[in-house]
């Protein structure tokens, strides 16, 4: 059984954050409605240019990524009816979910002061920028912006001397939808005792600071970032270049013990007991890093990247390659777990990712094609006792939308 199972969620999102906190919870089982405009969710219509990938109502891997296991419902939320159908779905709803601008939320009574009034159970989460307070909670926010910018990931995951890191699109929405997600759920148990919903927030820059914990902490005792790889505090945490150009990643936090282990299998037992390179305190007082990184970079030159593998996986030192999205898609470990799983279009499967937590009492969802916008307006409108006479009449006074196109949203039709 999907832990979810019987969890209403009404999602009213755009992009990529909170709408993947929509799939999430679907994933494990909630029931997730989303609501769009007519012109569409803009990660429905324009995204998939942006990552360099096709659209169609065929195949839109940029928008199912973060709106699987969901059902879509078109309403026009200026009209009186449109909002009307929106009440009755938040009066129905476990949990609302959004990361619309408060200020626009306010003039259409979807702000959580209005909807904690009306609905008191009712739990609201909200994907949001930069806060609820200060001079910026209600300035726009995108993962680049306000996680990667203002949270601090660019400016301290840098090799020092680079220029920033070139992140893939959503790198920080993806996690923040999961942090949303889990404080959503924290909400459910505890209005399990209360009786009362609550009102749960995640901000990109929040996110952003909190994902750079150690960096934050250590930073106040002379720790400082950016790093260069050639003065980091212990070499041995760091990534190599490879014989045949493709970099490894080493990681033994014991740097004490593992120095004399990596001289052998890099060929330089002659520096395993050298005064200065076989203690990481030392290596720090005197500023060796650069030298250490630099003999190093010279043994692991010798070997290929499956070399370097094999030598440290077979003296238990973890040691692993610098994947990219291609080698993923060909990794066993990766495969077996289900970390990825196909979507089935019908030019043939594409690989997306699973929500990164598994229960043992319910399988891996499968990842199925999302529909059109407004492919369920009907279907939902039914289930809150709207006869079809009042949806007709809905769509004619334009308030709700039925199936649409996406060539029609696009101007292509």
């Amino acid at each position: 059984m999907l832990p979810l199972k019987g969890l209403k969620v009404v999602d009213l999102t755009t992009f990529l954050a909170t709408p993947t906190t929509g799939r999430v919870l679907g994933e494990w089982g909630a029931d997730v409605i989303k609501v769009e405009a007519f012109k569409g969710d803009p990660c429905r219509t324009n995204q998939a240019v942006v990552f360099g990938m096709p659209s169609s109502d065929e195949e839109n891997l940029a928008f199912d990524m973060a709106n699987f296991h969901k059902r879509f419902v078109a309403l026009n939320l200026k009209s009186e009816k449109g909002l009307e159908v929106m009440m009755k779905l938040l009066s129905e709803a476990d949990v609302f979910i959004t990361n619309t601008r408060t200020k626009s939320l306010a003039k259409m009574g979807l702000d959580w002061e209005s909807l904690h009034e009306k609905f008191p159970r009712l739990i609201m989460g909200h994907g949001i920028g930069y806060g609820k307070k200060g001079a910026e909670k209600d300035a726009a926010g995108f993962d680049v912006t306000c996680y990667m910018g203002r949270g601090g990931v660019f400016g301290t995951t840098v090799n020092k001397g680079d220029a920033p890191m070139i992140p893939t699109n959503g790198y920080g929405d993806f996690q923040c939808s999961l942090f949303l997600a889990s404080g959503i759920l924290a909400a459910v148990i505890g209005r399990e005792q209360s009786g009362v919903g609550d009102y749960v927030t995640c901000s990109l820059q929040h996110a952003g600071i909190y994902a750079l914990s150690t960096g934050m902490v250590s930073a106040q005792y002379g720790n400082p970032y950016p790093k260069s790889r050639l003065e980091v505090n212990n070499p041995l945490n760091n990534v190599f270049h490879s014989k045949d150009d493709k970099w490894v990643v080493l990681c033994l936090p014991e740097y004490d013990r593992d120095w004399p282990r990596v001289m052998h299998l890099i060929g330089r037992d002659d520096l395993a007991e050298h005064p200065d390179y076989s203690v990481c305190q030392t290596v720090n007082d005197k500023g060796l890093a650069p030298e250490v990184v630099k003999i190093l970079d010279e043994g692991f030159a010798q070997f290929t990247r499956e070399e370097l593998l094999k030598m440290f996986s077979e003296n238990d030192m973890p040691c692993e390659p610098a994947q990219t999205p291609l080698d993923i898609y060909e990794d066993e470990n990766a495969l077996v777990n289900e970390y990825i799983k196909q979507v089935p279009y019908p030019a043939g499967g594409r690989w997306c990712p699973t929500a990164p937590v598994q229960f043992e009492l319910s399988e891996t969802a499968e990842l199925t094609p999302t529909d059109k916008l407004g492919s369920a307006t009907e279907d939902v409108m039914k289930e809150l006792g709207y006869t079809d006479e009042d949806i007709k009449a809905a769509m004619e006074d334009g308030a709700v939308k039925g199936a649409t196109d996406l060539a029609v949203l696009q101007g292509k039709a």
